[in-house]
């Protein structure tokens, strides 16, 4: 279980400050930390730079066409 869980609602934000605010927050995470953003659009440059850099994310699709992901540290 994450020590500290960031939370992020970008929902209704014009690019490209959701991925401002998300890079800033992955900025500050510590080892065992999270983030838990809501946004309302798949960002899948996103999951390329997770990707690049360790990180792990789970993405759930939401019936209101919103998408809750996790995004965890660990090293």
């Amino acid at each position: 279980m994450a020590t500290n869980v960031i939370q992020l609602d970008l929902c209704g934000l014009e690019p490209p400050e959701p991925m401002e605010r998300v890079l800033d927050a992955l900025s500050r995470l510590q080892a065992g930390d999270a983030i838990r953003m809501l946004i309302d659009r798949e960002p899948r440059p996103l999951f390329r730079i997770l990707e690049q850099n360790g990180f792990e994310y789970t993405v759930t699709p939401r019936e209101d066409y919103l998408f809750d992901i996790l995004i965890r540290h660990f090293s």
